[in-house]
């Protein structure tokens, strides 16, 4: 497996989660609010922010019914047609290199999710350095084909995919030129439930496809997020805004500056938690094994006196005997005088025929 790597910057399980801001729609048509978010974002500490490449045109047609108006009751768009919901989400693509030079200038990652050629295109004219495949166009292959032929590393969330689907999109990657591959395990619902996540999925999704995984993630919180590092997520990729109670097309399923900011930390803090497989005291553990339990004369003694439970106890500190001689030491005698306190230790212990001096 190639190591994955965006502008530099090294992605694997080597080093702490790449964690991606996606701001799709929550500029809510501001430029000012969007470069407030890429600052909000690089201040919580993320490594990149991601847009969305499209216009209301090149993602459907200006129809207000039948299958291009939302009546689902859960949807958090009932009552739009698609067109409005576009028109309302969509970046404007002169905005772009401005938000582009504002993440450069606080050291934060600029990438974007195409929906059609023409976005690629766009996209390559301002030097887009890797590219996103959401969930819903993980199986336009002639969209991965274009996107993997720029030779750019290319992230797929696989939301609602099969695993014959998926690898449909990661061949078509591939043969295409893609050399940086990761997938994402995805729910495409909006807000996702813990309960339909399947963290599981991603191990098995890394040794099907030899690649990197992670997690774009809609629950709320981040606990689903920081549990993935633990099976193997090396890109996480969360919604976020400057405040949920501004409204937005994704707000309600969006971060927040303060959790955003959490989430990096925790997700730090699993990713060195996991560590190498190890037994025994670490260095750090090394000065308390002081505190075990040994084996410490509980009176004092003369020369040839017996050991008794009377006399020895297993107590801390564990500067003595383990414990696990008492047995073998019960019923010996002393060669040597002994004091209250003293650790047990084989050498003040007369061996067996052996005479008081």
């Amino acid at each position: 497996m190639k190591q994955f790597h965006i502008n530099g910057r090294e992605i694997g399980s080597h080093t702490a989660p790449f964690i991606i801001a996606e701001m799709s729609g929550n500029h809510n048509q501001s430029l000012e609010r969007a470069l407030s978010i890429v600052e909000a974002a690089a201040t919580a500490g993320v490594d990149a922010v991601k847009l969305q490449t499209y216009t209301a045109d090149t993602m459907t047609l200006d129809v207000k019914e039948g299958a291009f108006w939302i009546e689902d009751d859960s949807s958090l768009w009932k009552g739009n047609s698609l067109y409005q919901l576009y028109q309302e989400a969509y970046t404007p693509w002169e905005w772009h290199e401005a938000i582009f030079k504002r993440c450069e200038e606080l050291g934060v990652i600029a990438f974007s999710s195409p929906f059609d050629e023409s976005a690629v295109d766009f996209l390559e004219s301002i030097g887009a350095p890797a590219y996103k495949i959401a969930s819903f166009e993980n199986v336009d292959l002639p969209l991965i084909q274009k996107v993997a032929a720029t030779g750019k590393p290319v992230i797929i969330s696989t939301g609602m995919a099969t695993a014959a689907e998926i690898d449909e999109a990661v061949r078509t990657a591939r043969e295409a030129g893609c050399e940086h591959l990761a997938l994402l395990t995805c729910t495409s619902t909006y807000p996702a439930t813990p309960e339909n996540t399947n963290l599981k999925t991603m191990p098995h999704m890394k040794d099907l496809f030899q690649c990197e995984v992670g997690l774009s993630d809609h629950t709320m919180g981040v606990g689903v997020a920081v549990a993935s590092v633990a099976l193997g997520a090396t890109v996480i990729e969360k919604h976020f805004t400057l405040s949920r109670a501004d409204g937005g097309v994704d707000s309600a399923f969006s971060m927040e500056p303060d959790e955003m900011a959490l989430l990096v930390s925790e997700t730090k803090k699993a990713w060195q938690s996991l560590g190498v497989i190890h037994y025994g005291p670490t260095t750090a553990e090394k000065p308390s094994l002081k505190h075990r339990r040994s084996l410490y004369f509980a009176e004092d003694l003369k020369v040839g006196e017996t050991l008794t439970t009377k006399n020895v106890r297993a107590i801390r500190p564990g500067l003595g005997l383990p414990t696990k001689y008492l047995d073998f030491v019960m019923g010996k005698c002393v060669r040597q005088a002994v004091k209250k306190g003293q650790p047990v230790s084989f050498d003040v212990l007369m061996e067996e025929g052996e005479s008081e001096s």
